[in-house]
């Protein structure tokens, strides 16, 4: 039995913290784990930033409000969990994801969560586990699941380089450059007919 792991952001929703940097005018939140593979790094970066501009999780809340899915990607959602098992793998927060899942139809995802202080300040986060994505992937596997996945950035190589099957999507060029032998796809019909080959093998 198959399990598809896709990754969220870039994959099926825009880059939360992209959106947030140019809602704020802040060019310095741009930065993601497609710039970025050291992800404590870059959350700690994003956090001390936050806290210079004395911003925190209702102002980010408030810009994921706005947020809607990348065209397609619910339909893809749709049709690819009519023929297999899909679960999102994210290092996004619960705090910001809730919203989105609601607009995608209510998928499974696993992600982590953020510290906040009573006065809304996000003061960190808590990991749901190390290396969460390639760990996940290991786990299905243990349980007897072939898990196909696929994601667009450095942090989730791991969970691809595991699986029987995995596709880059909406990846960098740097990347692609880097991991030529993964198939490196730009639109949902073309990532849902490689899953399918996979499925039906």
């Amino acid at each position: 039995m198959y399990i598809t792991c896709l990754d969220l952001e870039g994959v099926l929703v825009p880059e939360i913290w992209i959106a947030f940097a140019e809602e704020t005018g802040i060019p310095e939140l741009k930065k993601t784990t497609r710039d970025e593979p050291d992800y404590d790094k870059l959350m700690k970066y994003r956090i001390e930033i936050l806290k210079q501009h004395n911003l925190g999780l209702a102002e980010i809340q408030n810009t994921i409000a706005k947020i809607d899915p990348l065209p397609g990607a619910k339909e893809f959602l749709d049709e690819l969990r009519s023929f297999t098992q899909a679960i999102i793998l994210s290092d996004t927060f619960e705090q910001f994801a809730s919203p989105l899942m609601k607009k995608l139809g209510m998928p499974t995802i696993f992600c982590n969560t953020l510290e906040v202080s009573k006065t809304g300040e996000i003061t960190g986060y808590k990991m749901r586990c190390e290396k969460s994505k390639l760990t996940t992937v290991k786990a299905l596997q243990s349980c007897g699941f072939e898990t196909i996945a696929s994601g667009d950035s450095f942090n989730d190589l791991g969970m691809i380089q595991a699986s029987k099957a995995g596709f880059l999507f909406r990846t960098t060029e740097q990347i692609k450059k880097d991991y030529p032998s993964y198939p490196a796809f730009t639109e949902y019909a073309d990532l849902l007919n490689a899953i399918k080959t996979v499925v039906s093998e």
